[in-house]
């Protein structure tokens, strides 16, 4: 702001006297919170001279109020905020300074990260030409790297991307898994699972699960004569709403969380938190600008190269969408959270027997069922019907896997007489080799 030029451009100064400048640094007194503005008085004649007040943009004090108010620069005018501006620039600065990701996580020790996980976070960013080739193979080093330690406390970022341990402090680290016979949530359960994971696992939790209980579609490409067999959805585009819920939601609530909630006719996406300032559900359908709620959760997925942070994602899985032959999905805020919705039929087929699918469904998806059979017709170990399924946690596998399929005959031990022996392999029994040859005849 120049004081002592006129309208016109013409230099006219003004006199700076002692009393001058007790006005200026009065008026300055009445910004709250105090104002970042430096002054020059420049000499442009005897006793005249222009003052010169600077303020840097982008301050993160912003809004600022004068005698209470707050005011904005609306083309040639200065006009009062509204106060809904003024609310939401004020929240915009506190979330800048004291965000729930960067806040010091209480007792939280590197011995208490996966460590398999941190490495592996450099092993991947390395590949993508995101961390440098020569940084130190140090969980300590990558997570300074990755901005996860403040004043020598890891963040709780740290926690939502590496952790272990989620009861009783972080509650919200957890991911739900639903398959719902019909199109509501009061239909029958046909699957339901609740995982506490970190970030990266919840991803592939996620992904694993939708592989395994969305059917297959038979497609012709365009001017070729072999069929394909693809999920009714396409992957790329629910990893890429999955990886959305997970890194763009509000972790500040204890009874938040992420949900796949698959039904007959679309598959959800679901999580708390509604939508970052300055962005709609009719934005993300087209161009629209990057507003990260999580900065450095987003930054470490960036350096592993699963989402390149340019607000583009969206837009990306509608092409996709439309690519497959699928509607756009559906975006909508709801209950304090963000609903992604594609729309497809995954009404339940015959993959299995009747017989077979009433002892198992409850707990295992028939596709699931289907999978494990016919890959266990040679003895396999636990580890390889894990790798098979893509699954990580041995309590899981054991509870809502392989145990329901022991129990229903599908598989068998081979050594029977010691369940928990280190040779221990699981094979396919005979009941579970004419399920298989059932389902090829239903096919």
């Amino acid at each position: 702001m120049l004081i002592g030029v006129k309208p016109d451009g013409l230099l006219i100064g003004q006199d700076v006297s002692d009393a001058t400048q007790q006005k200026i640094a009065a008026a300055l007194d009445r910004f709250e919170p105090p104002a970042p503005v430096r002054m020059d008085f420049v000499a442009i004649g005897q006793d005249r001279y222009v003052i010169v007040m600077y303020v840097d943009a982008g301050s993160e004090s912003v809004p600022f109020t004068y005698e209470g108010r707050a005011y904005e620069r609306v083309g040639a005018t200065t006009k009062k905020m509204p106060q809904s501006r003024y609310e939401q620039l004020l929240l915009e600065r506190v979330h800048a300074r004291r965000r729930w990701e960067n806040i010091p996580a209480a007792g939280l020790r590197i011995e208490d990260l996966d460590r398999e996980e941190i490495l592996r976070t450099r092993e991947i960013g390395i590949q993508q030409q995101r961390i440098p080739a020569e940084s130190p193979a140090d969980p300590g080093d990558i997570l300074d790297r990755l901005g996860l330690f403040r004043a020598g406390h890891l963040t709780q970022a740290a926690q939502v991307l590496f952790g272990t341990r989620f009861l009783s402090d972080y509650p919200q680290c957890v991911l739900k898994m639903g398959r719902f016979r019909g199109v509501t949530v009061t239909g029958e359960i046909l699957d339901n699972r609740q995982e506490r994971l970190h970030a990266f696992d919840m991803v592939r939790e996620g992904m694993a699960f939708l592989g395994r209980t969305l059917p297959l579609r038979s497609h012709f490409p365009e001017g070729r004569i072999e069929r394909q067999d693809r999920l009714a959805i396409p992957p790329a585009a629910l990893r890429e709403i999955l990886l959305n819920a997970v890194i763009h939601r509000d972790y500040s609530d204890p009874a938040g969380y992420v949900a796949i909630a698959i039904f007959d006719d679309r598959v959800e996406i679901r999580s708390i938190g509604r939508l970052p300032a300055g962005i709609s559900v009719e934005s993300l359908a087209g161009p629209h600008f990057s507003r990260l709620r999580n900065p450095l959760i987003a930054e470490a997925f960036h350096r592993t190269g699963a989402v390149e942070v340019w607000g583009r994602g969206t837009n990306r899985v509608i092409e996709e969408c439309r690519r497959y032959g699928l509607e756009a999905p559906g975006f909508r805020e709801e209950s304090g959270g963000v609903v992604v919705a594609f729309r497809a039929e995954i009404a339940p087929t015959a993959q299995v027997s009747a017989q077979v699918a009433a002892q198992v469904t409850a707990q295992v998806t028939m596709q699931v069922t289907t999978q494990v059979a016919a890959f266990c017709r040679e003895p396999k170990s636990a580890k390889e019907i894990m790798a098979e399924l893509g699954l990580k946690h041995w309590k899981t596998f054991q509870t809502n896997y392989l145990l329901p399929l022991l129990e229903a005959g599908i598989l068998e031990r081979t050594i029977p007489d010691k369940p928990r022996s280190r040779l221990q392999k699981y094979r396919t029994t005979q009941g579970g080799l004419q399920s298989l040859k059932s389902t090829d005849r239903e096919r």
